[in-house]
């Protein structure tokens, strides 16, 4: 099943992934780098990710080893990469030691001062039309001085947490109260990671979550009540993101409705893209 029989990109969709260490995820974008319409830009300053990363997207990858953040020195908290929680914040220790587990997470093997960069300094940067984000903290202050370089984004994929585990870390409403502020609104939760409060071990696991919530990925996008702020190219990318990216079938149909309005799309590609989306899933293994 081909969407992209639709219509031909001017150009590709930029991708930016801040944070791109591959422990263990398959990012949403990889869809668009398989098919040949994506444009990868990673930012991984943690020297032990990048040949992993280099390994996993060869040539279609451009993989900047900046640390960014505001641009002045800043310490580097190193913990054991298996973690995760390597961090330019330093972690907060009766926050990890509220959580089963999280005491030996986050200690720290090492602290290294390094000097961080502003996004809008990044000039071998493109404009992004997409934007994955996992950098333990740090999310919030790269985007707060990346705002010329996500001008034009459509859609952000951000990690925020309802516990903060690190010092002067930003929370789940601070960061909420900013994207609105920017034009964003939220589109769906990819996971929700919830986790045990010690000393309660469920199942003698100690990963067996409780009810207590500790942080998610969750998308924004621009809000779709102002489609007129955007070009025909940009919907057309808004698109394929929506479809490929998070299989959002509604939002996908909704605009290519507005690109039928403004003659962009024929008449009867909503009508198609719906009925191509019932033959996929009548024909999906059960």
């Amino acid at each position: 099943m081909n969407y992209l029989d639709l219509f031909d990109l001017e150009e590709k969709i930029q991708i930016m992934d801040v944070g791109a260490a591959a422990i263990s995820e398959i990012p949403v974008y990889k869809k668009l780098m398989d098919i040949g319409i994506g444009k990868l830009n990673a930012f991984e300053g943690d020297q032990r990710h990048s040949t992993k990363l280099k390994e996993e997207y060869g040539d279609n990858i451009i993989l900047f080893t900046d640390f960014l953040f505001d641009g002045t020195i800043q310490n580097l908290y190193l913990a054991n990469p298996n973690t995760g929680m390597t961090s330019l914040l330093k972690p907060k220790e009766n926050a990890n030691n509220f959580f089963n587990g999280f005491d030996r997470f986050s200690k720290i093997e090492k602290v290294d001062k390094v000097n961080t960069k502003k996004l809008n300094d990044i000039d071998d940067l493109p404009l992004i039309d997409f934007v994955k984000m996992d950098i333990q903290g740090s999310e919030l202050t790269v985007l707060k001085n990346g705002l010329d370089k996500i001008k034009d984004c459509l859609a952000i994929q951000i990690e925020v947490s309802f516990i903060c585990l690190y010092e002067n870390q930003p929370s789940f409403g601070e960061v909420d109260i900013w994207m609105r502020s920017k034009g964003f609104v939220p589109h769906c939760f990819l996971d929700i990671k919830r986790w045990s409060i010690k000393p309660t071990i469920f199942n003698n696991n100690f990963r067996t979550p409780g009810n207590q919530l500790l942080e998610s990925d969750i998308v924004y996008i621009k809000d779709p009540l102002q489609l007129n702020q955007l070009s025909d190219e940009q919907i057309k990318k808004f698109i394929l993101i929506s479809h490929y990216c998070f299989m959002s079938i509604d939002l996908t149909a909704f605009l290519i409705i507005e690109l039928e309005k403004r003659k962009t799309l024929s008449k009867d590609s909503f009508k198609n893209y719906i009925d191509n989306i019932k033959k996929f899933i009548n024909e999906s293994p059960k």
